[in-house]
């Protein structure tokens, strides 16, 4: 029986793209999407995904009156409350959008057999066998990878200028130096600012006799306006000739935008607000799972348990390049696109960083999460760390030479 709840839940707002098909079904009546955002379409992480969501559903010939979203869920019960509610509305599938609603979606799939729960970035469906409860998520470090590659050209460009760059800009070492904005320390943040380094740093060492460095604060939070811009000027005070972020406000961009500092942003482009600093932005395209998760429902087929979307699903993204990108910056971007989808390049190429002045041989990452985080499959072969091969959601969190981590201590 449906849970009924009483007062105090989050407000549902009826929202989709009215499609000029029937609208998908699931049996004899249409299927209904329900989704829940941790923010709004004011986070650039979520307006992502909603804007993903509403155009699936027109694809597929969904009505407004079929897709219900509910944002500002927390990562808390409430998110449970809101699960459950959709299930009472008539939802067939829901869908959530941040790693913390993972354990109560899985509560609300125990709870609701008949009903298909959809998760990103979780870590645990691949061994909770729940069959209607699912992860995905998409390769984006080959995205960040590639966003890196323009920031590389961007820096190439500056460092040639000769006039561009101050003392400030450089470490001890001659290397160029440039910040990140994460916020929190977790292996998704690591793998996306470690895949954008290692971008950056193969175009700056290729073009030039010099290297970079990068510098990571943390602000604690996926959305903060204020903590996000004070970060960025911080680095930025720190000598960070550029910036990128793994964080879902336009703290760091406006930062960027007042201070004249070149921004790789996420999530989406921020050249209307940044038109003189941005130069490009990764982003999972998240239109893709959400049809096929649609068309899985309609049909009665099994969803993946751990989805894994990819540069040929066309699930990794960037975005048109901005006003600040370099000369060139498209046709590199190509041709380094081409090397990661025939296998020539991969990202985490051991030989490409060390650890500690060393190359890594073998590594054991944390894929079947426990309450521990404890280390359980090898990740490396012949080589290469393999990035989300074991499981959808990102498990790279090695701290690499070249990378430092600010604390109260040393920022």
């Amino acid at each position: 029986m449906k849970k009924l709840l009483a007062l105090g839940l989050a407000a549902t707002i009826a929202v989709a793209g009215v499609g000029a098909l029937a609208g998908c079904t699931e049996g004899d009546g249409e299927l209904t999407v329900g989704f829940i955002a941790l923010h709004d379409d004011n986070s650039t992480y979520d307006k992502n995904f909603l804007d993903a969501i509403r155009e699936a559903c027109e694809n597929k010939g969904i009505d407004a009156d079929h897709l219900i979203i509910k944002t500002g869920i927390p990562e808390t019960q409430e998110c449970y409350n809101a699960a459950a509610d959709l299930v009472d509305q008539g939802c067939d599938v829901i869908f959530a959008d941040s790693f913390g609603h993972e354990s109560f979606m899985l509560q609300a799939a125990r709870e609701f057999p008949d009903v298909e729960f959809c998760h990103a970035t979780g870590t645990t469906a691949h061994t909770e066998n729940v069959p209607n409860f699912h992860n995905a998520f998409a390769h984006i470090y080959q995205g960040r990878y590639l966003a890196g590659v323009a920031a590389g050209m961007k820096l190439v460009e500056m460092y040639e200028a000769g006039d561009v760059l101050d003392a400030d800009n450089f470490d001890t070492d001659g290397n160029i130096k440039i910040g990140y904005v994460g916020a929190y320390p977790y292996a998704e943040v690591v793998s996306g600012y470690t895949s954008f380094f290692l971008g950056a740093r193969s175009v700056v060492e290729e073009e030039t006799l010099i290297s970079v460095s990068m510098e990571v604060t943390y602000t604690s939070s996926w959305y903060d306006l204020q903590a996000e811009n004070d970060a960025a000027r911080l680095l930025i005070s720190r000598g960070a000739a550029l910036i990128s972020q793994h964080a879902d406000s336009m703290g760091a961009p406006n930062a960027c935008e007042d201070a004249g500092v070149p921004n790789v942003s996420y999530n989406g482009s921020t050249a209307a607000s940044c038109p003189d600093t941005y130069i490009v932005s990764s982003r999972i395209n998240w239109v893709p799972y959400f049809e096929y998760m649609i068309d899985c429902v309609a049909n009665g087929e099994t969803i993946d348990t751990d989805w894994k979307g990819t540069l040929e699903t066309g699930s990794v993204v960037l975005t048109e390049l901005g006003g600040a990108a370099a000369e060139g910056t498209a046709e590199k971007l190509a041709e380094v696109e081409a090397e990661l989808r025939n296998g020539t390049l991969q990202v985490f190429d051991c030989s490409a960083f060390t650890v500690n002045g060393e190359h890594l041989t073998s590594y054991l990452a944390d894929v079947d999460t426990d309450d521990a985080f404890t280390p359980d499959t090898e990740a490396i072969e012949d080589g290469v760390f393999y990035e989300s091969r074991h499981r959808s959601a990102p498990y790279f969190d090695v701290r690499i030479d070249g990378i430092t981590e600010l604390t109260e201590a040393n920022s």
